[in-house]
């Protein structure tokens, strides 16, 4: 049974590594789409029509799916004082307690997610004319990282083996 949580931990940690990627490309698109813009407004004189858009779009998704990737790297904002104060055993409920809850927040997410994208599928964007399906579809998929994650942050805690927290910077 371990063989078979530590494969899918791997598996979950390899998604992850894709999706680390996927957000390093989103934000380098971001961010020379607006140094374009910059440029192009204040030095040719002639903006783009199109970057603003694209950026914000770029933006939702960063912070969506971003949000979780940052939840199984353990780098999000926590109150963590009382999990120092509590015993082992305590501490290791409120842990799964604290997963299961985000999982469930992460299900209503997917769920309301979907029935947006419904809402907004027949509406395009000003200036790309895309359908506006595709920036709300971060809303659905962000919350399917956090689910798989929130299933990768179960395996720690069975197996005992919490991720290691992220070295802080000096």
């Amino acid at each position: 049974m371990k063989t078979y949580l530590l494969l899918a931990n791997r598996a979950i940690d390899q998604f992850n590594r894709l999706i680390g990627w996927g957000l390093a490309a989103l934000l380098l698109v971001m961010t020379v789409l607006i140094l374009w813009q910059v440029f192009a407004r204040f030095v040719i004189g002639k903006p783009l029509y199109f970057s603003d858009e694209i950026a914000r779009f770029a933006m939702l998704w960063l912070t969506f799916v971003g949000a979780g990737y940052a939840y199984r790297k353990g780098t999000l904002i926590s109150v963590d004082i009382v999990l120092e104060y509590a015993g082992r055993k305590l501490a290791c409920l409120l842990r799964v307690a604290i997963i299961l809850s985000s999982a469930l927040f992460a299900v209503v997410m997917v769920k309301y997610g979907l029935e947006l994208l419904e809402r907004v599928s027949h509406q395009t964007a000003p200036s790309t004319r895309i359908s506006m399906m595709w920036p709300y579809l971060a809303v659905p998929v962000g919350g399917i990282v956090i689910i798989v994650n929130s299933v990768a942050l179960l395996i720690d805690e069975a197996l005992g083996t919490p991720p290691s927290p992220t070295q802080e910077v000096s």
